[in-house]
């Protein structure tokens, strides 16, 4: 049976889904998917999964893929960050008998991208990718997707679209931010930006971006005539979502952990996700935020989230008639809601806007001043009152000739480690700077050798001189016989 293209592959495989939780790293695993699933959810995203390491590793298949058959987790689409078509294309092979798609990620900046060479940094080598979506579209039986962010231009945006689409991409999911665009520098993402995409392709898009409600939802395929709306930090502070309805943290924490119980995932993905649904509770009751942070069992996140349930109730209680939610929200802290980044707009349904200045502007700037210091870097001006965080103070480190990483200050080579251990290994050298001794331990490996050669020698011609004295001896008691 030939596999279902564009339009017929959306509406019969993905059965028209509008409503679609994104691939999160360490946070859309299954358990999480069946939560959103059960809230109203229509199709879901694996996590980001690296194409080299599901290629060599059965475990990180395993654990990411190919655990417990859960018949409930589909239709389901298996996305992968890759740099190398034939890498990319034998991982999906392993992978398709498991999904319905597979995505290739052009969207993720965050700097491990960057350093691997992945995600968005792939966004400008326009010919690499038309090779890694026509393997992938020649020899996988399930459909290719892939989800990019936009250029600052819509001309070159749509150009992109339109080039994957040619290649052989069968669903677009258009982020509408730029790679630049992230952490507290994010900004609104640009609705313009994904109509004209949908306006230009034939296949089926999605957008993301600006999704904080299901009203945002709505208007954002009224807006841009979108085939589906895909939500990330929305869905993590609100499961819920894609129902319209904002339910007590408690209780959904409460299904979230039942689920886990049965599909379990690392400890480490539960509390990440505890600390956003619980975003707003845990600014009031901090003593419970470093409980979350040091239980060591899932038993002991259900104790916390019973702890925080019986505070939330008691101030429901006596909460007086008439009283408003604090620091602006529009609900109580104890109920799920968005958390709405700084220099962005709670509805970013114009997608005009491009953000007021963001947390790290105000860092650059600060000059000592604590106040305006991240959380992290108070907490390390508390431990150590001296330390500053002002660029011009830093160090200068002389650069790796190879790699560009800081070089050993003692290095033969004047390269960091390992790129010094690579040249070292090469030309037999050594380089004390960096403890490495390949020159000394070859020369001592072949002073020991010859002395093994001596040694065996002067064995040989020992023995060779005991068997002449035994000829001798033997000689002479054959002659007495006669």
């Amino acid at each position: 049976m030939p596999k279902l293209r564009g339009e017929a592959f959306w509406r019969e495989t993905l059965r028209s889904a509008h409503y679609v939780v994104a691939p999160m790293v360490d946070q859309s695993e299954l358990a999480w998917r069946l939560l959103s699933r059960r809230h109203g959810a229509q199709l879901c995203y694996t996590p980001m999964l690296h194409a080299q390491v599901f290629l060599r590793d059965a475990n990180y298949r395993r654990e990411n893929l190919y655990g417990e058959a859960c018949p409930e987790d589909r239709p389901l689409i298996v996305q992968f960050c890759a740099n190398d078509p034939e890498v990319f294309v034998q991982a999906a092979l392993l992978a398709q008998d498991y999904c319905d798609a597979i995505d290739l990620n052009l969207g993720c900046p965050q700097m491990i991208a960057k350093r691997g060479h992945y995600g968005a940094f792939l966004q400008e080598e326009w010919d690499l990718l038309q090779r890694m979506i026509l393997l992938a579209n020649e020899k996988l039986s399930v459909p290719i997707t892939c989800k990019i962010r936009v250029f600052p231009e819509i001309d070159k945006t749509v150009k992109y679209a339109q080039m994957l689409e040619k290649a052989g991409c069968q669903l677009l999911t258009v982020h509408g931010r730029t790679k630049e665009q992230k952490g507290p520098l994010a900004g609104v993402a640009s609705w313009e930006h994904i109509q004209a995409v949908r306006k230009a392709v034939s296949i089926p898009v999605f957008a993301n971006g600006n999704i904080q409600c299901l009203s945002d939802v709505e208007e954002c395929i009224r807006k841009t005539g979108v085939h589906g709306v895909m939500s990330a930090e929305g869905n993590l502070h609100n499961p819920a979502l894609f129902e319209g309805r904002n339910p007590l943290v408690w209780e959904m924490a409460e299904e979230y952990l039942e689920i886990v119980q049965k599909y379990p995932c690392p400890l480490s993905y539960v509390r990440a996700h505890l600390f956003k649904l619980w975003h707003h509770t845990l600014q009031v009751y901090q003593q419970l935020r470093e409980e979350l942070a040091k239980v060591k069992t899932l038993e002991g996140i259900v104790d916390v989230n019973r702890e925080l349930k019986l505070r939330c109730q008691e101030e429901m209680a006596n909460q007086k008639e008439g009283e408003k939610p604090k620091e602006g929200l529009p609900f109580f802290h104890w109920i799920c809601q968005p958390y709405i980044r700084p220099g962005c707009k709670e509805n970013g349904a114009s997608g005009t806007e491009k953000g007021v200045r963001g947390k790290r502007a105000l860092e650059e700037e600060e000059d000592g001043n604590s106040e305006l210091l991240s959380k992290n870097k108070q907490k390390k001006k508390l431990r150590n009152p001296n330390k500053s965080f002002d660029p011009s103070l830093k160090p200068k480190y002389a650069k790796c000739d190879q790699c560009g990483n800081p070089k050993g200050s003692k290095c033969v080579f004047n390269m960091c480690r390992g790129c010094c251990k690579k040249q070292a290994f090469k030309e037999t050298a050594d380089c004390p700077g960096h403890g490495l001794l390949f020159k000394t331990k070859y020369e001592k490996s072949l002073s020991w050798q010859s002395s093994q050669r001596v040694t065996q020698n002067a064995e040989i011609s020992r023995r060779g001189d005991v068997d002449v004295g035994d000829t001798a001896v033997l000689k002479e008691a054959g002659d007495s016989a006669v």
